[in-house]
């Protein structure tokens, strides 16, 4: 490698990530900053696009950097050293949706890790200024990478439209199923019910304030963050009639199927979370305010060089929140796929 080099790890189909040798991305505009990429989260959609070759309507046309839960420093230009959270989404800001402030709506989004798009899973990347949010001392750049599924769970509660002294619900405690279960206690939840079926798992949402569910239709609200057709009906079971279910979890094959008469006996709303709103902010003002705790829901972290045992890790479920730092000193070069010239990346 060279000092215009970096590591970049590749998905090249369902279980086939190769690490390569590719030239660093252009500084950019003046609109763009250049960022040394320090902590990447791995997410349930990246796994979709691990195992299998894609996610929902989008199959992989080319080799692709996965990653949107990121962190970094921006080096060079006015703002050298500043470190940030990078959020993943770049809205056109033209169409309709963006125009009335739904950007997570967007058609036209470019998004990381994602379709043509490269993400976090490579030493540098160079991004919009404008969607780099300062971190404050007090957070980690682990926890920058952890605003972007924070600010995933916060997007959900908002469109709960959760009222103070609600009994909630959260169907699959992975890491934004346990910020949930926060966030529904900080508003002012006086019950919050876990449906998970890892011990460890349901051991940590314990730790958080929640209890197991075991009631039938006694949920005002209820999140549904695992994807699965069996969690969607147990999260129906536990809804009261007039509850509203927010589906969170992105199912398998890309299509979820659910009992329509349990669902319409109930009358219930149910409400689809797409990503977030323009919600970075707030996400860090919680974090930075102690007000949710993100350090338990890290539970291993590997080098880039590892990509393969990470994903395969999270993959797995034997944890929760895997984090990968690309720029980890002491990682094995020789692992490396040399490629001349810089692969095609949208950013």
């Amino acid at each position: 490698m060279t000092e215009l080099s970096m590591r970049v790890a590749r998905l090249h189909g369902a279980g086939d990530v190769r690490l390569h040798s590719e030239d660093r991305p252009a500084p950019g505009s003046a609109g763009a900053r250049f960022v040394e990429v320090t902590s990447v989260g791995v997410c349930g959609s990246d796994l979709h696009w691990f195992t299998e070759g894609g996610i929902g309507d989008a199959v992989l046309a080319r080799p692709l950097v996965l990653g949107h839960e990121m962190a970094g420093v921006i080096r060079g230009g006015p703002d050298d050293g500043r470190r940030v959270a990078i959020d993943p989404a770049i809205p056109c800001g033209s169409c309709e949706p963006c125009r009335e402030g739904y950007g997570n709506l967007c058609p036209n989004v470019v998004f990381a890790g994602h379709g043509s798009c490269d993400g976090g899973l490579r030493q540098f990347l160079t991004w919009p200024a404008d969607r780099l949010h300062p971190l404050p001392d007090s957070l980690s750049d682990d926890d920058g990478a952890l605003l972007e599924p924070l600010g995933v769970a916060l997007h959900a509660l908002d469109l709960a439209h959760l009222r103070m002294a609600s009994t909630v619900a959260v169907v699959g405690c992975g890491p934004i199923g346990l910020l949930l279960v926060q966030l529904a206690r900080r508003h002012g939840a006086t019950r919050v019910l876990a449906a998970e079926p890892l011990p460890h798992r349901m051991a940590v949402a314990a730790s958080f304030g929640a209890e197991p569910a075991e009631e039938a239709g006694v949920a005002d609200v209820v999140f549904e963050v695992s994807g699965s057709d069996a969690a969607v009906d147990a999260a129906l079971r536990l809804a009261k009639p007039g509850a509203r279910v927010v589906l969170v979890g992105i199912p398998d094959g890309d299509r979820t199927s659910f009992s329509a008469g349990l669902a319409r006996r109930k009358g219930l709303t149910l409400v689809m979370a797409r990503r977030m709103g323009e919600v970075y902010p707030r996400a860090i003002d919680l974090a930075a305010r102690g007000l949710v705790d993100l350090a338990p829901i890290v539970s291993d972290v590997f080098p880039l060089s590892a990509v393969t045992t990470a994903l395969s890790t999270a993959a797995a479920r034997t944890g929760l929140k895997v984090l990968i730092h690309p720029n980890a000193a002491g990682q094995n070069a020789a692992e490396l796929t040399e490629v001349t010239g810089s692969a095609a990346t949208t950013s």
